[in-house]
């Protein structure tokens, strides 16, 4: 079973999401907005705003609500995807030109700074105090994330402790963040809500491993981007933590890229020894720790349809191949 057919019933909330992240990112100037709508149609999960409605659903169920949490969450996580593909220099992204490939950097700075802009316009629409503190400070810790993982390029000293910071910074907290705000927009009890937060930090983290992984194990048509790009990018994830630890050769090879030995040669050697020496494995079994967790936590939920949901996603990351 894919993402799709997981949340299949929620089909026309989600449409009214996409019409909603469309009309955010028109601007009177027409090249912000046409790069910012390029993004928005490359598509994507769109899985923040899918577990704001989930989230929704343990609560007094209102669309006009939960859209002023699902958008501006999807537009901050769309802003950040602009701004990492600048410091990547990465030419691809879901199998279409990145904005910096199709434009230049300073309008892809400026597009990912225009899409932010939007997303705190629609915040506003937020009531609740709570909410407000929680987003504001997710978004702090997203940035944070963004400048480790600046520091940490290339860096064969980089350990599990501050890459698992990392990944809670950079993709975790935002996926807890709509699972909470998604709860407390439609009037949830506070209990549950917190459960749902903790959800949604165990499913982030096994979902970013996941992604560590496929970046390894996947086609470049299945991921839309060269296979390896993070390693090629000097961004060390958790199969590479590995090598690095269980590999000497590996270590010395990734010491060699740092000194400025990157040739393609290089980076196929470097990608095929992450994949020998045991990291993948090691990966698949913290990201099923992780998926453990967000298990239990369900266990202790309500039992309604949501929680069905909510479980089949966290097996379909667990699963999936791309």
């Amino acid at each position: 079973m894919d993402l799709k057919q997981i949340y299949f019933h929620l089909r026309s909330d989600i449409q009214k999401i996409e019409n909603s992240l469309e009309q955010s990112v028109y601007s009177s100037n027409p090249i912000l907005t046409e790069a910012s709508v390029h993004l928005l149609k490359a598509g994507g999960k769109r899985i923040r705003p899918v577990f704001v409605l989930l989230a929704g659903k343990y609560g007094t169920y209102s669309m006009n609500r939960l859209l002023s949490v699902a958008v501006p969450l999807e537009l901050i996580h769309m802003a950040s995807l602009v701004h990492d593909d600048v410091i990547d220099d990465a030419d691809l992204r879901r199998g279409s030109k990145t904005i910096k490939a199709k434009y230049d950097n300073k309008v892809a700075m400026y597009c990912g700074d225009y899409i932010f802009a939007r997303a705190l316009e629609q915040i506003i629409k937020i009531e609740d105090k709570e909410a407000h503190e929680v987003l504001s400070k997710g978004i702090v810790q997203m940035c944070l994330g963004e400048i480790e993982q600046i520091r940490d390029h290339n860096d064969v000293n980089v350990s599990l402790k501050t890459y698992l910071r990392r990944i809670k910074r950079k993709t975790s907290l935002l996926i807890a963040i709509s699972c909470k705000l998604g709860a407390i927009a439609t009037g949830a009890p506070r209990k549950v809500y917190q459960g749902l937060y903790r959800y949604g930090y165990y499913v982030g983290m096994a979902f970013q491993i996941s992604d560590d992984i496929l970046d390894f194990t996947g086609t470049e048509e299945q991921l839309g981007k060269p296979a390896g790009g993070d390693l090629r990018q000097g961004n060390i994830t958790l199969p590479a933590i590995y090598a690095l630890e269980n590999n000497e050769h590996f270590r010395d090879l990734m010491n060699d890229i740092k000194l400025g030995n990157r040739s393609t040669d290089a980076y196929n050697e470097a990608i095929d020894l992450v994949k020998s020496s045991g990291g993948i494995d090691y990966a698949r079994q913290m990201s099923e720790t992780y998926l453990q967790k967000a298990y239990n936590e369900l266990d202790k939920l309500p039992n309604i349809a949501a929680t069905k949901s909510l479980r089949q996603i966290a097996t379909y990351i667990g699963t999936r191949k791309y």
